[in-house]
């Protein structure tokens, strides 16, 4: 999508902190952190909502949170972490591209 802006970090259009990128996602540092650690864990493939998801994009939202689940440690959260998918405007989705917020570092509030 031209006019979404995870589409153009992907692209390499936006700079972005990039943590980890392969060939199905992107993670980088979310620019209004709620948490000591605040990444945002995008696939790379475009689609706004998890309405949106057929087989082959649940197996894509599988992989990223098996992925998440390996790479929580490396980016210090040891001790636990949150895994956040908003969902419309009501929920705080911003961007219109399906994204994982991944929070910790610290004790977070319920």
């Amino acid at each position: 999508m031209e006019d979404c802006i995870f589409c153009k970090i992907i692209a390499g259009q936006i700079p972005a902190k990039k943590k980890y990128e392969d060939h199905e996602i992107v993670v980088f540092e979310d620019i209004e952190p709620k948490a000591k650690i605040h990444l945002l864990c995008v696939p790379k493939e475009h689609f706004a909502y998890l309405s949106d998801m057929d087989g082959v994009r649940s197996a894509l939202i599988g992989r990223t949170l098996q992925k998440v689940a390996k790479l929580a440690p490396v980016f210090g959260l040891k001790d636990g972490y949150r895994v956040i998918i908003n969902q419309g405007d009501n929920a705080g989705q911003t961007v219109k591209h399906l994204h994982i917020h991944l929070l910790g570092g610290e004790t977070l509030p319920f």
